[in-house]
């Protein structure tokens, strides 16, 4: 059996496995190799995730487009669908036609 601590990814204690801890940069005297690795572990981790991340914001802006032109369309549907100004320009040709009739009187 291993030593604890020599390889071992479990603590003998605790049955867990080890965690990384934070380190701030700029608290701590880093070296500059220090440094250079954290860079390209991070540099890591971000092209690890780039393309869910860019899966996720191009179904996120095909769903806001979608909505965007829902929306476009449904407000040119209802415009085409209000007949009520038709109606209205009806009823003043019938008022006026009314005026000159009374107006030209019986």
């Amino acid at each position: 059996m291993a030593a604890p601590g020599a390889g071992d990814p479990l603590h003998a204690k605790s049955g867990k496995a080890p965690v990384a801890q934070r380190i701030d940069p700029t608290r701590e005297k880093l070296t500059p190799e220090q440094l250079q690795f954290m860079r390209q572990v991070q540099l890591a981790e971000w092209q690890k995730s780039l393309p869910q991340r860019r899966t996720r914001n191009i179904v996120t802006g095909l769903g806001i487009g979608a909505l965007v032109l829902a929306i476009y369309g449904y407000t040119f549907y209802s415009v085409s669908q209000e007949r009520f100004l038709d109606e209205l320009e009806d009823e003043a040709k019938a008022a006026r036609a009314r005026a000159l009739a009374r107006a030209s009187g019986p």
